[in-house]
């Protein structure tokens, strides 16, 4: 009996993991999948990054096809696998002279799965200059030089863009406060680096966002993960990784390096977006859908928020709100009704908000305008 049961059970598990894959038992959001989602604006797509992680062929714990597997789950569009050029503490147990192996079995791994994966690879000094991410580069093996000021020449002559990471890291930085050297200065002075990262698996930057600000700098904000994604955010309990948000003219490396120089990007990590309020805007006013309208002098307006983020709103419109305070919030993935008081029955009228979870500087939140018919 024992023995039947046994197979009547194993049997039953069978079936249940044929009808429930791995990947579907994994998904998390409200709208029943972990992918993180955001509209494209008007002129460009958006596209989902991370520009910052590691695999055994550094210091990081996974094989590179996890990368890959882990960015689909998420729905990201492009990865850079950035394993560090010159701190290599597993090189005894894989062996390898070929600092781009990473990346060729990352780019194997995404093959036909839509997936962009960059060849990139992290510069890795004491401060200054501290740590930098090359990524679009051609050969990482050209860059394990000795002289640093020539690593970011060679970056520069394959064609990089290269981006300072975790300014504000404690490790090189002990009271969290990112700031230029003279040898960052003279970095800039080149051209030799073009971006910041502002937030760095779980620690954000205000400092680093002014000194992108007053040196037009492009924002990013990566994982910067060596083990499973599912841990380092809890992904399976609805967490999410912070990601890069590009606005590019198509879904390619030309068009993510050409919007990456001209500083097209946003930061999405932890329920928050930072980014200049000229992408901000149309990426939150995308979001929204204004699904339903009623009459009268109170009339009912459905919003649905097709995004991941829950926006935090201050309305600043000529209107009170008859359910709602002058701060509230717009859930992820769901239809939210507001009862306006107008006044009168109005054939159109328009709402406008501050969104207080988006940031374009570190005391400024971008501003938007909902039209309602």
């Amino acid at each position: 009996m024992k023995s039947i049961l046994t197979k009547s059970f194993l049997a039953a598990l069978f079936a249940a993991s044929c009808l429930f894959p791995a990947s579907a038992q994994n998904e998390t959001t409200a709208e029943g999948t972990r992918a993180i989602e955001f509209p494209d604006i008007p002129g460009y797509v958006t596209l989902k990054c991370d520009l910052h992680m590691h695999t055994v062929f550094s210091d990081g714990s996974v094989w590179p096809d996890i990368r890959v597997q882990e960015a689909i789950r998420d729905g990201l569009d492009a990865i850079a696998i950035t394993d560090h050029v010159e701190y290599q503490p597993k090189r005894k147990d894989i062996p390898h002279e070929n600092r781009n192996r990473g990346y060729e079995l990352a780019q194997r791994s995404a093959r036909e799965t839509g997936l962009v994966v960059l060849n990139a690879t992290e510069i890795t000094r004491s401060m200054p200059p501290g740590h930098f991410n090359a990524i679009f580069v051609k050969d990482v093996n050209k860059l394990d030089q000795k002289d640093v000021m020539e690593v970011f020449r060679e970056a520069k002559r394959q064609g990089a863009f290269v981006f300072w990471n975790h300014p504000h890291w404690t490790s090189q930085k002990p009271n969290g406060v990112a700031e230029l050297t003279q040898m960052h200065k003279d970095l800039l002075a080149e051209g030799l680096f073009g971006g910041i990262e502002i937030y760095n698996y779980s620690t954000y930057s205000d400092e680093a966002l002014e000194i992108a600000r007053e040196h037009r700098l492009t924002l990013l904000g990566n994982s910067d993960m060596h083990n499973l994604m599912d841990w380092g955010y809890d992904i399976p309990g609805g967490g999410h990784r912070p990601v890069t948000l590009v606005f590019a003219t198509e879904k390619s490396e030309k068009a993510m390096q050409e919007a990456m120089e001209n500083r097209r990007t946003a930061v999405w990590f932890d329920n928050t977006l930072v980014g200049d309020a000229g992408y901000l805007s149309p990426l939150v006013e995308q979001s929204l859908e204004i699904k339903e309208k009623g009459n009268g002098p109170v009339p009912q307006v459905v919003i649905h928020n097709h995004s991941d983020a829950d926006y935090i709103l201050e309305n600043l419109s000529d209107y009170r709100l008859h359910n709602q305070a002058r701060v509230f919030i717009l859930k992820a993935h769901e239809a939210t009704t507001l009862q306006v008081k107008t006044l009168e029955e109005l054939d159109a009228f328009t709402l406008k908000f501050r969104v207080l979870n988006a940031f374009s500087s570190p005391d400024t939140h971008p501003e938007i305008k909902l039209v309602v018919e």
